[in-house]
């Protein structure tokens, strides 16, 4: 009897959590129906380009509750072709007066990169761009300073952070050894310093050098860029950013920096006066995730340009998440095989990963080249596997920013005899053959397994050197001289030949487009592969992650530790992998 009444409250309690989620999942439902109607246009209209209002990411998709957490507060997802078209399209929009930005919320240089890019195209138009601040730090005032006019806050509550870049390097040896784990790395490549936080307690000499080295080069992009649309010196404007000289409203607008100090009220009125309206109620501010739903068309042609998005890290196998090799092979297929995709731009996001599945995908992409043209766009980082399988490409655009290169390959395997040995636990070993447990984690390497393992990286080096040779027509002398682990921003990665030019993403499906003998806009559709996810599958994904880092590290410099730690049995096998340094934090 007893076992009957607890399967009967199991019974029940399954039901009730099953009612719960089909109840969850028919409120976001009729959400999604309620708000997939395109939005009226007024007739005099302000684009109201609020970055704190939707999240700009690599591709559009349904934007998804985090059903886990309840938190069903979600922003519109806005892909950057589609918010370059929606700019476009509002340049020659006869009901858009002119572009207000509000650029705080903006997270990545390089997507404030292309979106300047476009900022200033639009401007082209002879419509005007303003924008409004009030906490700038360096990358959202590096938007602002695309546009006509910046307007800030007059108000002393605000926390400017103009204080130039900085990349945090994270490491973890010395709480590893106090736990007793022993990191064994094996590597190529000088600079190749993924590993290097659970082996040293701090930098070397050539770490240091290349992440020195990033940040001059993305700061140069930076500062010369404001110093420039500003009509001010780079050496002044840097002299105000070393000497903290940039604390409060009156100091930005004394320097030059903003045109005008104006709290929301004044703000209006100056919006009123920039549309020529004679009152605030006539003043429509039209949401940019709306303009982009109702203005952008993604309908396919009968001649398109395929757009591959590789965004995220390169892994095995066929999940949704990431850059799964089997599944990202599929897809290239796909567009190999559509008879309406003409030519195919590779978008990159990756900071690499799996040398296996990035060989599965460099294959299909050469089967793809030797059939369309194939061209390659580079967004945040296309570093080590991102590198990897897009070197072949027949042209590599990329961001100043972008960081790229990383050719080198690793190998990491922890054990944790001492940490055993701490917690007093004993361990034997019962082998048939002189090394079956070398993989056990529970002994360090001898001597031949480390030759082992090291030939294994030495020919995967091989390979990708021989690759990239290939890809770029170069030396393999000099590939190797500029490889060697070493991560490139964009602008350094021109110099010595690892792309071809510095633009953005349409402008690498406009080069596409021609190869294939499109060369007006108007001649061809842009398709995405693989497809957006849908709001449902990123919910059911979302049931499958792991849960975040400990909240008590969040928002911290020990944010990063928590992943370290955790991606420690991410590495416990015998793989080898092209994946750029970690936790390059660049703020």
């Amino acid at each position: 009897m007893k076992e009957f009444v607890k399967t009967m409250l199991a019974v029940i309690c399954g039901i009730i959590v099953l009612q719960l989620i089909g109840f969850i999942f028919f409120l976001i439902l009729v959400g999604s129906m309620a708000s997939s109607g395109k939005t009226p246009m007024p007739r005099n209209g302000v684009l109201d380009i609020n970055l704190a209002d939707f999240t700009l990411s690599e591709q559009t998709q349904e934007s998804a509750p985090d059903v886990r957490s309840l938190n069903f507060e979600v922003l519109p997802n806005v892909g950057m072709h589609d918010a370059v078209k929606a700019l476009e399209a509002a340049a020659a929009d006869p009901a858009i007066k002119f572009v207000f930005m509000r650029p705080e919320g903006i997270a990545s240089i390089s997507a404030a990169e292309e979106m300047r890019a476009a900022l200033l195209n639009f401007r082209r138009s002879g419509k005007a761009v303003v924008a409004y601040i009030e906490n700038p730090n360096n990358v959202s005032y590096y938007l602002a300073s695309a546009c006509d006019k910046i307007y800030m806050g007059p108000y002393h509550g605000s926390s400017p952070q103009m204080t130039g870049l900085s990349g945090q390097m994270l490491f973890v040896k010395d709480l590893l050894s106090k736990l007793g784990v022993n990191v064994q790395l094996i590597r190529h490549g000088k600079y190749k310093s993924a590993g290097e936080m659970f082996i040293n307690s701090h930098a070397s000499d050539a770490n240091r050098e290349q992440n020195q080295a990033m940040i001059n080069s993305m700061w140069e992009t930076v500062s010369t860029s404001i110093a420039v649309s500003r009509g001010i010196e780079p050496a002044v404007f840097n002299g105000l950013v070393d000497n903290l000289s940039l604390i409060f409203p009156e100091d930005f607008l004394n320097a030059g920096l903003v045109d005008e100090l104006l709290d929301r009220e004044a703000l209006v009125d100056k919006l009123c006066m920039l549309g020529q309206l004679e009152d605030a109620s006539l003043l429509h501010l039209v949401a940019f995730s709306d303009y982009v739903g109702a203005k952008v068309n993604s309908f396919p042609s009968h001649s398109n340009v395929g757009v591959i998005y590789a965004d995220g890290e390169i892994v095995e196998g066929d999940e949704l998440a990431d850059i799964a090799g089997d599944r990202f092979v599929r897809e290239i297929e796909k567009a190999r095989k559509d008879a309406t995709v003409k030519a195919v731009v590779l978008r990159v996001n990756s900071p690499g990963g799996s040398v296996l599945a990035s060989e599965k995908i460099r294959g299909a992409l050469d089967r793809l080249m030797a059939e369309k043209p194939l061209v390659a766009s580079y967004g945040a980082y296309a570093a080590s596997g991102g590198y990897w399988i897009s070197n072949g490409c027949q042209r590599i655009f990329s961001d100043a920013t972008t960081l790229t290169g990383s050719i080198g390959v690793f190998s990491m395997i922890p054990e944790f005899s001492g940490t055993a040995a701490k917690l007093g636990v004993n361990m034997e070993m019962v082998n048939s053959n002189a090394h079956s447990d070398v993989y056990s984690l529970m002994r360090p390497f001898d001597a031949a397994e480390l030759a082992f393992m090291q030939a294994s990286v030495e020919d995967i080096y091989g390979r990708f050197v021989s690759l990239v040779a290939e890809g770029r027509s170069m030396e393999p002398s000099r590939v190797d001289e500029i490889a060697q682990g070493r991560v490139w921003t964009g602008a350094e990665a021109l110099e010595i030949g690892l792309v071809d030019e510095i633009g953005t993403l349409e402008d690498a499906i406009a080069y596409a487009a021609s190869l294939a003998g499109m060369v007006q806009a108007d001649e061809y559709g842009v398709v995405p592969f693989p497809r957006p996810l849908t709001m449902m599958e990123q919910m059911l994904q979302s049931f499958g992650q792991s849960s975040q880092e400990p909240s008590v590290l969040t928002g911290t410099p020990f944010e990063s530790a928590g992943r370290c730690l955790r991606n420690l049995s991410y590495e416990a096998d015998a793989k080898v992998y092209a994946l750029m340094p970690w936790y390059i934090d660049i703020r």
